[in-house]
């Protein structure tokens, strides 16, 4: 695991060093910038006949780009992380539990093929900063740092027709999942055989980022990833539909909408059948997550 974060380490400082390199010489070479966004919010009652809870809760957002580009040779990297939190109640009665939780890399280099398409490597890792519980009262945790955790390794064509498209195609995919987590692996969470901490998967990936102004003060940005596992039920497609709708209001405050779709046949979960309260079944289901926050986002470039 050290290796893993020693190499992802390497990339990103080695981005930096680059680019600042570089920029002596032609700052055109290299695109950098990003968004930050905070939102907050708080509600209290006293003396509320119709009841309520007393709660504030917060989310953060972060998006980093460093993409180069000069000659036959292409270099993207994108770093994405989030994290939210609410305090539900007060005093000793109060309950925090997570909101959101996020973290996203990917780097991805390229040598210039022909017309629009360059031969590509892609490295992307993902998972996140806390431990998650299914409701705020549960004290069983069902993830955690690096449980589960996703490295992906790929070589393939990448479609570039222009800054706001491209289209990643990998034939020779290798997709890692760990589960660190002595708990959630002694279960086999996340796909893991029971007891391991990992497990290597190969096959095909696709990766799509489009990214559009849909008016003035709105932008819309989508990142779509679809692998299929040649070893084990390649019909069943893991996805990954993420969507972000930035609403600016003005300089500094806007509006943010965050939608991700997902969707992993090896990752099951417990579910009521009957709706009769007790989680009877269990089984891959689609995930869905929905983030609006209102609040303070700086965007730099």
């Amino acid at each position: 695991m050290k290796t893993i974060f020693i190499f992802i380490s390497f990339i990103l400082v080695s981005s930096v060093i680059l680019a600042q390199t570089d920029s002596t010489k032609n700052v055109s070479n290299w695109k950098t910038g990003g968004m930050v966004s905070l939102n907050a919010s708080q509600i209290s009652f006293t003396h509320w006949a119709a009841g309520g809870q007393n709660s504030i809760s917060g989310n953060s957002f972060v998006n980093l780009f460093a993409n180069y580009k000069k000659n036959k040779t292409t270099w993207d990297n994108t770093l994405d992380l989030g994290y939210g939190k609410m305090m539900q109640g007060v005093g000793e009665e109060a309950v925090f539990y997570k909101t959101d939780d996020k973290i996203d890399f990917a780097s991805k280099y390229g040598q210039y093929a022909f017309k629009h398409w360059y031969y590509s490597g892609l490295i992307s890792f993902k998972s996140q900063f806390d431990q998650g519980f299914k409701t705020a009262a549960d004290t069983v945790r069902i993830s955690n740092f690096l449980a589960p955790a996703y490295l992906n390794i790929s070589i393939g064509m990448d479609y570039k027709p222009n800054d706001k498209f491209t289209l990643f195609i990998s034939p020779l995919s290798g997709k890692t999942t760990f589960v660190m987590d002595t708990l959630l692996s002694s279960q086999g969470a996340y796909g893991v055989t029971k007891n391991e901490h990992v497990r290597h998967e190969f096959g095909g990936f696709v990766k799509v980022q489009y990214k559009v102004d849909l008016m003035k003060n709105i932008s819309y940005t989508t990142k779509l990833e679809l692998f299929s596992n040649y070893l084990n039920n390649p019909q069943n497609i893991d996805v990954n539909w993420e969507n972000l709708i930035n609403m600016k209001i003005n300089s500094f405050f806007s509006a943010n909408l965050h939608i991700t779709m997902l969707y992993d046949d090896d990752i099951k979960i417990k579910y009521d059948s009957n709706h009769d309260g007790i989680d009877d079944s269990e089984g891959a289901k689609l995930q869905l997550k929905q983030l609006f926050g209102i609040g303070i986002t700086y965007k730099f470039q």
